[in-house]
């Protein structure tokens, strides 16, 4: 493989523990070539070390900023709306939130370390480059790229995944646990959440500059 490698990320979930293990297959792989990591969201919540993920993907980004791109998932965007609205609370929590706090020793979503909870806040929602869109959901079919709102990008499922739509460039996602373990792909898109926090492996899919999807797949060995 030429050029730059661009390895995306699926969905964490607070398994720092497969994160680690990927993040090793990653420097093997890349074998010291030039390449950049995209985050595809979902740092946190249900699984027992979201702290652990946010501080270390957050470490990789201030030493590597213009290699380490992170996404904003529908979790850190629920759980930045249960700080802003205490009565978005419960709801928050029933989807894991009670797991992060667990896991930052804390009782309520505001007493999250406020420099964790401003990284979340400013997390774009979408990453773009030559062949590719990276985003933590998907994409609402028949609508341009500027019309694309966060809330689809954070939250679409039915309407982006019963369909194959052609949006120009490939589209790597997350968001949807593949029901076997493995990548989803798609003619125009990826789906890299494997399912790492019910029992599936983390998963970083390798893109090249010469094409839309992937060329291979790297996925963590401990459960």
């Amino acid at each position: 493989m030429s050029g730059r490698l661009t390895y995306a990320i699926g969905d964490v979930h607070g398994r720092l523990d497969l994160l680690i293990d990927l993040l090793s297959q990653i420097i093997t792989h890349a074998s010291g070539r030039s390449c950049k990591l995209v985050f595809l969201g979902d740092y946190i919540d249900r699984g027992p070390d979201s702290a652990g993920v946010v501080a270390l993907v957050r470490r990789l980004q201030q030493r590597w900023p213009g290699s380490i791109i992170c996404l904003k998932g529908n979790h850190e965007a629920m759980l930045l709306e249960a700080v802003a609205e205490p009565a978005a609370t419960s709801w928050w929590l029933g989807n894991g939130g009670d797991a992060t706090l667990a896991s930052f020793g804390v009782s309520h979503p505001r007493d999250i370390p406020a420099d964790v909870l401003f990284w979340m806040a400013g997390l774009a929602t979408l990453y773009e480059d030559e062949h590719r869109y990276f985003v933590h959901a998907g994409l609402q079919p028949g609508l341009s790229l500027s019309e694309q709102d966060d809330q689809t990008k954070l939250w679409i499922r039915d309407e982006f995944l019963s369909v194959d739509y052609d949006f120009g460039k490939h589209v790597v996602h997350g968001h949807t646990p593949s029901e076997t373990g493995s990548p989803e792909v798609r003619p125009y898109r990826s789906n890299l959440d494997t399912g790492a926090v019910f029992g599936g492996p983390l998963t970083a899919g390798v893109f090249t500059d010469e094409r839309g999807p992937a060329v291979e797949f790297l996925k963590s060995q401990a459960q």
